[in-house]
């Protein structure tokens, strides 16, 4: 087949790459194609090269332009640079990469000013004005991530540990951790000796949202998931100056987010702070915002947020 481009969302629950012509609609005929997740504790672009390759001997495609948008992205430029390294022997001679926050927002929004929530394993809030732009949180599991899934997962967790030794109230929770974990006087060894631990916590928050309407201490999980992630879009949208907008628009996107108890309860602190806010669905999905990179104009705030090398 002739060169074409690779559009990737790089998520620590999984990565998903699909193949695009250089002038940016999907090739016909060529599926989505799923590959584990992110480890954000290991070098990224090594990992992303990986997938390039796979894509690579799997379809038999030759490449020029990879676009990504990718979680736990700190360096992007030097990101670029090191996958573009990576991948030249494959043909690629063009490498645009941007934090999955951006290819989030460049997919759900486009260009128009407004916040995109991206909450799954992690979380960030993307504001974007004008002219400026505010990244609030997204600052990883260990320091961050408020209202995610891995943070609901870990307040499931603290909870039932809580009921197992008599500091909190008993919770249904109990019996899906156990079920998951096995006893749990030893849950947390299995836990921490599995290295995909963070996405496996994460997992819980599933089960949150699904006893939230009869377990209390759900709800309540739930309920301070929602209080965070609308902190966090009072707080970007204030940052980029369209807090005193009437109509703020902004997209609500992540496996969290399909929850109806922490969607309802955010889409409520939203409307209380603004009346007339415009809850949008998403344009397209991030890995439709990673094909885009290479196409945005160039006066759009997102640019600054994207590295771009080779040709």
């Amino acid at each position: 087949m002739d060169h074409a481009a690779l559009a990737i969302d790089g998520g620590q629950s999984g990565i998903r790459a699909r193949l695009r012509t250089l002038d940016g609609p999907p090739v016909p005929g060529r599926p989505v194609l799923q590959f584990p997740g992110l480890l954000t504790d290991r070098p990224i672009a090594a990992q992303v090269a990986d997938v390039v390759r796979q894509v690579v001997e799997e379809t038999g495609a030759t490449l020029g332009v990879v676009s990504a948008g990718l979680s736990g992205l700190t360096d992007g430029g030097r990101t670029a640079r090191d996958l573009l390294g990576a991948t030249r022997g494959l043909g690629v001679a063009q490498v645009n990469v941007a934090h999955d926050s951006v290819t989030s927002y460049a997919g759900a929004l486009g260009d128009a000013p407004g916040a995109v929530v991206a909450a799954g394993t992690g979380v960030v809030t993307l504001a974007v004005g004008a002219r400026e732009t505010a990244r609030i949180d997204g600052w990883g599991h260990s320091m961050g991530d408020a209202g995610s899934g891995y943070w609901i997962g870990r307040r499931a967790l603290d909870a039932v540990m809580r009921a197992y030794d008599g500091r909190g109230p008993a919770t249904g929770l109990a019996e899906i951790v156990r079920a998951d974990l096995g006893d749990l006087e030893h849950a947390y060894i299995a836990l921490q000796s599995d290295p995909h631990w963070v996405s496996r916590t994460a997992a819980f928050a599933a089960d949150v949202a699904r006893l939230a309407d009869t377990d209390e201490v759900a709800s309540a999980i739930c309920d301070d998931a929602a209080a965070e992630l609308a902190r966090s879009v009072e707080t970007g949208l204030t940052r980029v100056g369209l807090a005193g907008s009437n109509s703020p628009a902004v997209c609500l996107l992540g496996g969290v987010l399909h929850g109806q108890w922490v969607h309802a309860g955010l889409t409520a602190r939203l409307r209380e702070r603004w009346p007339g806010v415009d809850i949008r669905e998403p344009a397209a999905n991030a890995l439709e915002g990673a094909a885009r990179l290479p196409f945005l104009a160039g006066d759009s705030p997102l640019r600054g947020l994207t590295a771009a090398v080779g040709a």
